[in-house]
């Protein structure tokens, strides 16, 4: 059970790598008003301008809900991300756990056990280059079909993305845009067994630079070392 909750989280964490931003209600302004109405691509051309940072990082709270197995779990924790494709969860509720990757390398560190898994992170994320969007935002609009939905909360839209390559671990996925800050304020993604994860982020912090060392992970002397790729991985 453990080691399938862990495949579902990464595959979605894959995804949504750094178009991520802050769950946050931004302030009104007088230049982007609430009732204001935007075209789909005007939108994403907003959304690419306030995404062309190098990286951020932000609090996370996540639910996740597996359909067949009626099961809800939540945790939270600390994000980092950096282009191009390099990702850092510290979790800390419920349990503490760090997934980590370099682009190239994953590390999937859990200290309570004093174990660590690897991975090739292009092979285990069943896509590798191929979804290059993640460190490049204009890429979305070669990589899924867009519309926008017709109702979303006030002050916001919601973007809905269907991958132009079937996959069954991501069928859908909803943005929902703030109008006034164009901030992704909240994920939502959906695979072919009805399975739901949700992600929103608090205390967004935009970065010019970021140290690579962040996204490299150092195994401690004693820990016990898993792979993978030799579990399923790839």
């Amino acid at each position: 059970m453990r080691y399938y909750k862990i495949l579902f989280l990464l595959l979605f964490l894959f995804f949504i790598g750094q178009i991520v931003s802050a769950y946050q209600l931004p302030a009104k302004t007088a230049s982007m008003p609430d009732d204001l109405s935007l075209s789909l691509d005007e939108i994403i051309a907003h959304v690419e301008k306030r995404y062309s940072v190098s990286g951020f990082s932000a609090q996370f709270f996540q639910t996740s809900t597996i359909k067949a197995m009626d099961i809800a779990d939540t945790a939270s924790g600390t994000a980092f991300f950096k282009r191009p494709g390099k990702m850092r969860w510290e979790y800390e509720t419920p349990e503490r756990q760090m997934i980590i990757t370099d682009g190239n390398t994953l590390w999937v560190f859990r200290p309570d056990d004093n174990q660590v898994m690897i991975g090739k992170a292009p092979s285990f994320f069943q896509g590798g280059k191929g979804f290059s969007f993640l460190s490049d935002m204009k890429e979305i609009r070669q990589k899924f079909t867009m519309s926008l939905e017709k109702k979303g909360p006030e002050g916001f839209v919601v973007l809905k993305l269907l991958p132009k390559e079937k996959t069954v671990n991501i069928v859908e996925i909803l943005l929902t845009i703030s109008k006034a800050t164009f901030d992704v304020v909240e994920i939502v993604t959906y695979n072919s067994y009805g399975d739901e994860t949700r992600f929103v982020f608090t205390n967004i912090q935009f970065k010019q630079k970021m140290d690579d060392s962040l996204f490299h992970f150092k195994i401690p002397q004693g820990v016990e070392v898993l792979h993978l790729d030799e579990q399923g991985g790839s």
